[in-house]
Formats: C-alpha cells, sequence, structure tokens
C-alpha cells in the first residue's frame, strides 16, 4: 500500500492475488514433520560450524594480554642465548655452534614482529655474530 498524501492511500504495485483459506499462508511446523526437522538440522549444523570458526579464529589472534605473553617468552628465549653466549666470550670458549643457535633465534623471531624498532635491534644482534662468527673462523685457520 502507498500512502501519496494526508487523503490518498493508494496500491504500489497493482492488485495483490487472493489467497485462499488453505493456501501459502503462515504455517507452523510440527516436531513429527519429516520437512522441518531437516530444514532444522541442516540450519542448526551451519550454525553450529560457524560457530567454532569463529572461536577457532579468535583463539588464533587472541588478546592483547595473551600476544605479549608470548612475545616475552620468545624475547626470552633470545635473551637466554645471549647470556650464554656472554659467559662464553667471557670463559674464553665460545664456539660457532653458540653463534649459530643464536643466529636462528633471531631468525625465527624475525617472522613474528612488525616492530622496526625491533628490527633493528635483531639486526645488531645478527651482525654481531656474524662478526664472531668470521672472528672464529679466522683464529681456526690461523693456529
Amino acid at each position: 500500500m502507498k500512502v501519496t498524501g494526508p487523503n490518498g492511500i493508494g496500491s504500489s504495485s497493482g492488485a495483490r492475488p487472493a489467497h485462499s483459506a488453505g493456501g501459502d499462508g503462515f504455517r507452523l511446523s510440527m516436531p513429527g514433520a519429516a520437512g522441518g526437522v531437516s530444514q532444522a538440522s541442516s540450519v542448526s549444523a551451519t550454525q553450529g560450524v560457524m560457530g567454532l570458526q569463529s572461536l577457532l579464529a579468535l583463539q588464533d589472534v587472541g588478546n592483547p594480554l595473551e600476544r605479549k605473553r608470548r612475545a616475552v617468552r620468545r624475547a626470552g628465549r633470545i635473551l637466554d642465548v645471549l647470556d650464554d653466549v656472554k659467559v662464553a666470550l667471557l670463559e674464553g670458549e665460545l664456539s660457532s655452534a653458540d653463534l649459530d643457535r643464536l643466529r636462528r633465534a633471531v631468525r625465527d623471531e624475525r617472522g613474528n614482529t612488525d616492530d622496526p624498532d625491533l628490527e633493528a635491534v635483531l639486526n645488531d644482534i645478527e651482525l654481531r655474530a656474524a662478526v664472531e662468527v668470521a672472528k672464529l673462523e679466522q683464529a681456526q685457520r690461523g693456529a
């Protein structure tokens, strides 16, 4: 129905077809009806999958506190390796295996960061490890 003004009411799309008393009007499906059960199960199955996908996506993203915990854990690993390298340097027992472990830890961390400042620190650590490896190789050649 279309209202055209204060006194005018008109039809917007022509006459509607008349519905019979037993036509396609409002219907309730009975729980025992075959069509209603199959429709309900397909809808609930879709909603269940969508809910599960949403939960998995949220778990993957995690909340800010969880992301911070993971970052602290990864940083702790690099700091532990750096501490081992420092002790080995001070004792004069630094090996290329220690430096390779450090370079591997830095390489693993690179994929998990998008912070330019952290990237600069990781670059410095990797460069220093490469210099120490070169020093060890030079010392082994000279000996």
